[in-house]
């Protein structure tokens, strides 16, 4: 479903018209690598990109820190462009993707740390989870992630019609600070990211109108980010981050 629809080759390539090369989050390289810096991992980790879709961070783990990194994700078309890009850029010894729901995963005490942007919206058993994350972790293993979050229900129809329509499973960031500490792991930081969130839409907005792309796309691209920042201005889109680590027992 996935493939059909939000991450079709035509959408992958809208997405990274406005994100830049290689990624599908808000922020793109920037804010990639931005995070992945202030993990402050050393060279030669071991990480996790749950959820790593065209490979962008993944390529930055490697390339600009020296990690060893493996990604998962659920779309065939996103593995298969990773693949392809990881094989021109010669990061095969670094960098593997694999085909994988992040509920499968059954490694225990693997990764130095596990790293996702924006995919955990797609998973609707979130308790699970975060236990499966738990046991991938390596003892000071740490988890960080960014992801769509909501504020509390009621919702207006069009918010509710938006998250129904792309089968997004939300949760509220402080719902996500208290999953995260059911599954064993210690919260660092639990942020609502809410207002950078609405700098990137304003920006992606301006910049959407630069394209090289149809009126008629270039339009509905406008709209939809106009909707986002009404939702996100409103408090019922928000943008979370949450950092934590498995301490040792």
């Amino acid at each position: 479903m996935l493939d059909e629809n939000q991450y079709a080759l035509d959408a992958i390539a809208q997405y990274e018209l406005i994100y830049g090369k290689d990624f599908v989050s808000p922020g793109g390289a920037e804010m990639a690598a931005k995070l992945i810096e202030s993990m402050q991992l050393p060279r030669g980790a071991h990480v996790l990109d749950a959820g790593s879709g065209l490979g962008g961070s993944a390529f930055m783990m490697a390339r600009r820190f020296g990690l060893r990194v493996d990604g998962v994700d659920l779309s065939v078309n996103m593995i298969e462009q990773a693949q392809l890009r990881k094989r021109a850029y010669g990061l095969a010894e670094s960098v593997s993707f694999e085909l994988k729901d992040c509920l499968k995963i059954n490694s225990i005490n693997r990764y130095d740390a596990i790293y996702s942007r924006d995919a955990f919206l797609h998973v609707e058993d979130k308790e699970k989870l975060f236990t499966v994350i738990a046991r991938a972790l390596k003892p000071n293993g740490q988890l960080l992630f960014t992801d769509y979050g909501c504020g509390p229900k009621p919702w207006t129809s069009a918010f509710s019609h938006y998250v129904s329509e792309r089968g997004y499973h939300l949760r509220m960031v402080d719902e996500y600070a208290t999953l995260v500490r059911k599954a064993g792991l210690s919260l660092l930081e639990s942020k609502n990211m809410s207002g950078a969130f609405l700098d990137i839409l304003n920006s992606e907005k301006q910049s959407i109108s630069q394209l090289p792309i149809s009126a008629e796309e270039r339009a509905l691209l406008i709209k939809s980010r106009e909707a986002k920042i009404a939702h996100v201005t409103s408090g019922e889109h928000q943008w979370g981050l949450i950092r934590a680590v498995k301490k040792r027992r």
